[in-house]
């Protein structure tokens, strides 16, 4: 019996001793392993830290205009540290929202402990300080204060100047952002986007003592933001202006370049968009309307839309002919409206034919059937040579957005994509820029660019240049051909016969050439049918590209007016004014540096 009593005391007491060797262990790791962690831990539950977002750069036009500007965007936001403590159905009825919607931003929240949660946002003045006062009665609610961008002049230049966006998940996987607070806006299109980084600076920090409810008590710390670099673009604001202007309703887009430099002077592509729409998010109508528009006002369409380019594509057969030796400039040809191969016709778009003309004629009448006979002359692959050396046939190299590259075919292209040999019919469609051929807006602005300035090739750059930059390269072009090519361009807008007469100008003389690319086969549309009585989709694109002054080149554009009709009637004008516009605007910039007038600088 003693010896039963013996072994339960002797249990008793080891279980005890086990016991006690648990809790001490237990006690050893909390207070000596982990302590340093807790006691950081229950610091931090003290403290809120803060990311102050640095004020954006401003974006400027080249001439010192601003283009955008910086103002205080607020919101309601709550403490993540609270949520757990917040009446989320108070706190909604207090801000007047769906409590569904509460949840599903806390839910995109996700679980970052440092983010404010932010609710409500676009506050007003009044309704900041309506709901200053009250925060009391909901404990983890502030408002929080962020920097928004204002786009100054609207819709105008809105797909080079670009807009900001929420981070996109993938953006979030990427060194570059992982600085910038989750709910910061950066740039995601056109120059906000290219230069983000330039222009977001680097965010600063508050750390702040708060009480149990999340309320601040004072502010232990504070590292002031990094502003972002300002950006001086390099397009004319005036000149946007007036061009976008002289588009009226029409849908199409104008590029303009200095042709000593490469700058673009100005990117229009319309329809355009508000881009202050997307300054704090875009609401779900303003986005649906925008992407059910059938004009689609989202897509660029200087760099992402391709078209035949009509007869502008002349020059490029013209030099290439001058330059291989296939014709001289005292070569001539007799049209009289048709060229005759075989069992096919080749039409003149004169039906009645232009007679015998030679080359400088030829180009100022846009004769088809001499460049028919000179384009067959010289063989597509001199041609798509001389066109890929024009910048034809691939991206400009502006990182705006994905770029379409256009298409130069030749006989090695038709082989590898359509496993068919190149047929003579089909040089007489690229020889007067159909068939194939495809180009962009930018592409035939960089074109006439570079016959404007002589042959020198520029880098495209859409910010401001400093100094004089050296041409990329200098083509090997005959100076007694590109002088006539320059010439009979002087012709289509001076002579009487030539087609671009409606690019005339009294303010500065004007070179320029005409294109009509064709939308359908003539043999689609009936006879006898004009242009006017056809449904828009079947009406011809226009095309004019331009340099000015004739002898010493300020600017270079190519305009394109999609469903637009004849480019010397829908496009040549437009053209017109603005290059009227930018002489105007350059004539404004060189009297105020006469008068001394600062004209900022990068």
């Amino acid at each position: 019996m003693k010896t039963e009593q013996s072994r339960r005391i002797k249990f008793i007491a080891g279980v005890a001793v086990a016991a006690f060797l648990v809790l001490a262990s237990r006690l050893w790791q909390l207070q000596v392993l982990r302590g340093g962690e807790f006691s950081t831990l229950s610091y931090e539950n003290l403290l809120r830290i803060e990311k102050v977002p640095s004020p954006r750069g401003i974006i400027y036009d080249r001439n010192g205009k601003p283009l955008v500007k910086n103002s205080a965007y607020y919101s309601v936001a709550l403490q993540p540290e609270m949520l757990g403590q917040a009446d989320l159905a108070s706190i909604a009825k207090f801000l007047a929202m769906d409590i569904d919607e509460v949840y599903r931003i806390i839910k995109e929240h996700g679980d970052n402990p440092i983010e404010p949660i932010k609710l409500k946002g676009g506050l007003s003045f009044d309704e900041v300080a309506f709901y200053e006062a009250r925060l009391s009665e909901h404990p983890g609610l502030t408002i929080a204060v962020e920097q928004t961008r204002r786009y100054l002049y609207g819709d105008v230049g809105a797909h080079l100047i670009g807009y900001l966006g929420a981070l996109k998940p993938e953006q979030l996987e990427k060194a570059d952002f992982k600085n910038v607070p989750l709910q910061a806006f950066v740039g995601q299109w056109g120059i906000e986007k290219m230069l983000d980084t330039s222009l977001r600076g680097a965010p600063g920090q508050r750390v702040i003592e708060v009480d149990a409810l999340g309320r601040p008590l004072r502010l232990l710390r504070e590292d002031s933001p990094e502003r972002g670099r300002d950006i001086y673009l390099s397009i004319d604001i005036d000149l946007q202006k007036q061009a976008e202007k002289a588009f009226g309703d029409k849908v199409g887009a104008l590029v303009a370049i200095k042709p000593s430099t490469g700058e673009i002077l100005a990117l229009v592509s319309r329809p355009s968009f508000d881009p202050n729409l997307f300054s704090r998010g875009i609401n779900y109508d303003d986005w649906r309307r925008l992407s059910n528009d059938q004009s689609f006002p989202m897509l660029d369409r200087a760099l992402q839309s391709q078209y035949p380019p009509g007869s502008t594509f002349k020059i490029v057969t013209g030099l290439a002919a001058l330059e291989s030796g296939s014709i001289t400039l005292g070569t001539t040809s007799y049209c009289n409206g048709a060229l005759r191969k075989g069992r096919w016709t080749y039409r003149c778009w004169r039906r009645g034919g232009h007679g015998r003309l030679a080359f400088h004629e030829a180009l100022v009448q846009s004769c088809d059937v001499y460049f028919y006979r000179a384009g067959e002359a010289t063989g597509i692959d001199t041609i798509a040579r001389y066109a890929r050396l024009l910048g034809l046939g691939r991206p400009s190299g502006i990182h705006l957005v994905r770029e379409k590259s256009g298409l130069i075919p030749d006989t090695a292209w038709k082989m590898r994509v359509r496993h068919e040999p190149w047929y003579p019919g089909e040089t007489y469609h690229a020889a007067i820029g159909q068939g194939f051929v495809l180009v962009t807006p930018i592409q035939l602005a960089r074109m006439i660019s570079i016959v404007a300035n002589g042959g020198s090739v520029y880098d495209l750059r859409v910010t401001r240049a400093e100094g004089q930059p050296e041409p990329r390269e200098k083509l090997n072009l005959e100076e007694r051909n590109i002088r006539a090519v320059r010439k009979a361009l002087g012709g289509v807008v001076s002579e009487p016969r030539g087609t671009g007469h409606a690019a005339r100008s009294k303010v500065v003389d004007i070179a320029g050439k005409t294109g009509t690319a064709q939308v359908v086969s003539n043999k689609a549309i009936p006879d006898g049918a004009k242009e006017k009585d056809l449904p828009v989709k079947l009406r011809d694109h226009a095309w004019f590209v331009a340099f000015a002054p004739v002898q010493e080149p300020e600017i270079a554009l190519a305009v394109f007016v999609e469903h637009g009709g004849h480019g010397g009637s829908a496009a040549a004008p437009i053209a017109k004014k603005a290059i009227e516009a930018y002489m105007e605007s350059l004539s404004r910039s060189n009297e105020k540096g006469k008068d001394g007038v600062a004209v900022a600088q990068n």
